[in-house]
């Protein structure tokens, strides 16, 4: 059996270079973007975002630690990552604090996402 790529360009036809191409996104965007995944580049950091939606988009700070055999400054070590990768935002609520995903960063990057994927259309 043998397989055939749709997307493989032909060898026998010479490069043509594009003059059409533009940077789409800003230096300050390109930012925002590689913090958001420099935030999820790591696996605790993941399962905490996950476990926030589990919440409906908000949960406690306590609901957080018990799931994690992590002292607490870790926790909000990767708590803070998440914050300033605009991931999520976090509220005092007396002596914990309710952690919420930002939606709005979610929607950017898979719109993000979606744009790349389309090979740039």
């Amino acid at each position: 059996m043998s397989l055939v790529m749709t997307n493989a360009p032909d060898k026998s036809e010479p490069y043509v270079c594009n003059l059409d191409l533009r940077l789409r996104l800003g230096e300050v965007e390109s930012e925002q973007f590689a913090l958001a995944f420099k935030a999820l580049s790591n696996p605790i950091r993941v399962q905490i975002l996950d476990l926030i939606s589990q919440g409906g988009g908000q949960i406690c700070g306590c609901d957080i630690e018990r799931h994690f055999d992590l002292t607490q400054p870790t926790i909000s070590h990767h708590l803070k990552v998440l914050r300033d990768g605009g991931l999520i935002t976090s509220e005092p609520r007396g002596v914990w604090v309710a952690h919420r995903i930002n939606f709005g960063m979610l929607t950017a990057l898979q719109g993000l996402l979606m744009l790349v994927n389309n090979t740039g259309r």
